[in-house]
């Protein structure tokens, strides 16, 4: 317990799924949390978005755990509005020292024009790329800066079959390399900044009609059932998928002081994906 008090951590994304998981493990944790997610709809993602009663759910959460919460409905793509709803939020809060950026959509239906790769970019890429230049004024040395990524970004034949999930497949590869070399640049600052990649995780967008056709290509009108029997096809252990649990518990790591001269890493939860697809190389 307590592996993160008196913290302040920033999580986009937070209204549902992954994102929640991460607000509210930091908060049982002891870190007051900035709440950051655009409630609203993506047309070219063909599944709802979280929604304004999603993050107020999550605000109860963290209150419900005894830390203080700012709710910020903002979207990741507008860098200006951004930037001036974080400063507000932390003067409010008094400090930021980990910055989850978790905001992601998966446009990955056939049929798609090209903006949903641009869509896919804007926010999966851009919009980590703008959180943080929203937040680096505010942090300091021991602070964390954690990109959720894909393991998409290891693999050359995932989702890449739809303009959508090209701008997917993209992003998370770019995200990859951005952490990467963010680090390096940061290192003298002792600020940190890491990665977590995970394979198929159990929230609405895994469970949503273009994952599903993903897994089931030229199948009509896939069920849930016919997807879950899929899934554990990505994964080297016999999984379908791991919770939004799992990934949080490495988003804690990393966000506490225990990973302090933890930096650069590109950590996977992911059942073994990786390692199934990948020979090793030194």
């Amino acid at each position: 317990m307590n592996r993160v008090a008196g913290k302040v951590a920033l999580v986009t994304g937070a209204a549902r799924g992954q994102g929640r998981s991460h607000a509210v493990l930091l908060a049982a944790e002891g870190a007051d949390i900035i709440a950051v997610d655009a409630c609203a709809d993506i047309a070219t993602t063909e599944y709802p978005l979280a929604s304004l009663a999603d993050l107020d759910e999550t605000a109860r959460l963290v209150q419900r755990e005894g830390r203080r919460v700012q709710t910020v409905v903002c979207d990741v793509r507008d860098r200006a509005g951004l930037s001036a709803a974080i400063d507000a939020a932390v003067t409010r809060l008094g400090a930021l020292d980990a910055v989850i950026a978790n905001a992601g959509i998966a446009p990955l239906s056939g049929g798609q024009s090209i903006q949903a790769y641009v869509d896919a970019v804007d926010v999966d890429l851009i919009g980590t790329v703008n959180t943080v230049s929203a937040c680096l004024r505010h942090l300091g040395a021991g602070a964390s800066i954690v990109a959720i990524g894909s393991l998409a970004a290891f693999s050359d034949t995932i989702s890449d079959r739809t303009p959508g999930g090209a701008g997917y497949s993209f992003a998370k590869k770019v995200l990859a390399h951005y952490v990467h070399d963010l680090a390096g640049q940061l290192a003298a600052e002792l600020i940190r900044v890491n990665a977590v990649h995970p394979t198929n995780c159990n929230t609405d967008m895994l469970h949503s009609k273009p994952i599903y056709e993903q897994f089931l290509p030229g199948v009509e009108r896939p069920t849930r059932e016919q997807a879950e029997a899929a899934f554990p096809a990505m994964q080297a252990m016999p999984i379908p998928y791991v919770e939004p649990s799992d990934v949080s518990y490495a988003v804690l790591y990393l966000s506490s002081d225990e990973s302090r001269y933890v930096t650069g890493l590109q950590m996977r939860v992911d059942g073994g994906a990786y390692v199934k697809r990948r020979p090793w190389s030194a």
